[in-house]
């Protein structure tokens, strides 16, 4: 359904060709009725009607004054003028604003039912015609983009093949000067959206072609390199913009054999937002970077110190460190090639390196870990510094934890080793972990750790052990066996035997396949039974 004015300063005119029309030609048109043409011209602004119908003599604005400004307009509607004065001068002034019909009033309707057809057939003509052009227009669009995708983002491209494959896709209008720019904004998608919007509203025919890539960045390739600078212009004055994206612009291309090399200088370009930060880094030039010093080295011996001192405690010589290695000096030196190789050493010496060494550690290191990984996570190099220090100070307690753990280990092993070898004696836990040089109470934590019980049960346990073997192989009395055990009390050992193994020590004897039966005697006064 087309949208249709009627401008006319006679109410009953107005009514009576809406009703005329709708009557006529039932679903064919949606009407809008204004009283003069300044109202007319605020409706075409607002419903952008494809059909206006429009008086001469109104007040406000008249009709000629109405299709002047409609005929200045990029979507013209088609324009259909009432008279009631014959007069040339409103016919002429009429065609000059391509006017497509001219009636006289009264309004014949079969005139006027006419001139809508002719005038119906002539878009549906347009709209046939534009429609195949816009097809092929896409169609060559979409070969151009296909291609450009290739180019850039396709490995090997050689200077020939690109220039070759630019050419069959009609990008020659590039050839002789053109600009490759990439706008990234990274998680605030909006930025993206309004960057295509800036340049569709910008749209100058063989000016720009663009597309998004895979990792979410609009690629440029534009003749007029003002373009892409009024784009970021444009989003530096949104509320809430700055510093949600970056922008990289190469030098300029004169040759399409040139233009992989102009997509990765603007790539280069664009990763010095992480040096420059906002506002420098809104729109970054190859040209202003291309010639940044590469003279400062990555000290490598920093970096080994760096994973050397993880587990000692020292933060803040890991911190003077990491300073002279990131830090605003440093930053301030450095081309983007440096803190690249910084992040990669640290990466493969440091944080690597520990968890092959020690293990995954907790699921919020790794969450950093993983984060710091890539220098561009980051808005700028003093964020991946902040980052880094806290996976440095993260881990190095980490490793110092782990560190405990094994000397702990080491230390409770020694400890049952000298159980092991002291059980006859008067053993108490002091005793141990004054032998182990560890303090009372946190021996006591870590043992029950370790063994999974404490300290007097595990001592029974290997007292009770031994005296079954001596009970099994010997033909000690149970007194003299509960004494080599460390009992000093023939009832007490008798006493912890049943509650460890349900039965006395002589019923344990006896049931051994080689038991010995011995004279009742002394045994009959100890056995518990």
């Amino acid at each position: 359904m087309r949208t249709l004015l009627v401008a006319d300063d006679e109410k009953n005119i107005r009514l009576g060709l809406k009703a005329m029309i709708e009557r006529e030609f039932p679903g064919r048109y949606r009407v809008l009725l204004a009283g003069d043409g300044k109202q007319a011209l605020s409706l075409c602004g607002e419903e952008h009607p494809e059909v206006v119908i429009t008086d001469i003599r109104m007040p406000e604005m008249d009709g000629i004054e109405l299709i002047r400004e409609l005929s200045a307009k990029p979507d013209v509607p088609a324009l259909l003028i009432l008279s009631g004065y014959d007069d040339f001068a409103y016919a002429k002034e009429a065609i000059r604003h391509k006017v497509r019909e001219y009636l006289l009033k009264p309004i014949v309707r079969e005139d006027l039912f006419a001139a809508l057809n002719r005038i119906e057939a002539d878009l549906e003509r347009e709209e046939a015609v534009h429609s195949r052009l816009e097809a092929t227009e896409r169609y060559r669009e979409g070969m151009q983009l296909s291609t450009l995708r290739y180019v850039w983002t396709s490995p090997g491209v050689s200077p020939g093949e690109a220039e070759a494959k630019c050419r069959d896709a009609g990008l020659d209008r590039f050839g002789s000067s053109y600009y490759v720019g990439i706008l990234d904004a990274p998680g605030h998608q909006r930025n993206l959206i309004r960057g295509k919007q800036y340049l569709r509203g910008k749209r100058r025919d063989g000016d720009w072609l663009a597309f998004e890539s895979e990792d979410g960045r609009l690629c440029v390739l534009t003749a007029d390199p003002e373009l892409f600078e009024e784009m970021t212009a444009d989003l530096s004055s949104t509320n809430g913009a700055a510093g949600t994206y970056a922008a990289g612009l190469s030098g300029e291309g004169r040759s399409l054999a040139e233009i992989r090399a102009k997509y990765e200088e603007a790539c280069h370009a664009l990763k010095y937002r992480v040096l420059l930060g906002p506002p420098e880094s809104a729109l970054i030039r190859y040209d202003a970077v291309r010639d940044r010093g590469r003279s400062r080295r990555v000290p490598e011996e920093t970096v080994r110190k760096l994973a050397n001192m993880l587990g000692t405690g020292r933060d803040k010589e890991m911190k003077a460190l990491l300073l002279e290695l990131l830090g605003p000096e440093a930053a301030a030196e450095a081309d983007i090639g440096y803190l690249e190789e910084a992040c990669r050493l640290l990466n493969e010496w440091v944080f690597d390196q520990a968890f092959r060494t020690y293990g995954e550690a907790s699921v919020e290191v790794l969450k950093t870990y993983r984060l710091a990984g890539s220098l561009y996570h980051f808005p700028h190099v003093r964020d991946y510094l902040h980052a880094v220090e806290g996976l440095l100070y993260a881990l190095d307690e980490y490793v110092r934890d782990l560190k405990s753990v094994h000397d702990d280990q080491n230390e409770m092993a020694r400890a049952l080793a000298y159980i092991h070898a002291n059980f006859d004696k008067d053993l108490t836990m002091a005793v141990v972990s004054n032998h182990v040089s560890l303090n009372y109470s946190y021996f006591s934590e870590r043992f029950k750790e370790y063994t999974g019980e404490s300290f007097t049960n595990y001592l029974k346990k290997v007292r009770i052990g031994k005296a079954k073997e001596l009970l099994a192989q010997t033909n000690d009395r149970v007194y003299e066996i509960s004494r080599k055990v460390g009992f000093d009390n023939p009832k007490q050992f008798n006493r912890v035997f049943r509650e460890s193994e349900g039965i006395t020590a002589m019923e344990f004897r006896q049931k051994q396949p080689a038991a010995r039966f011995l004279p009742s005697g002394n045994d009959n006064v100890y056995n518990g039974g």
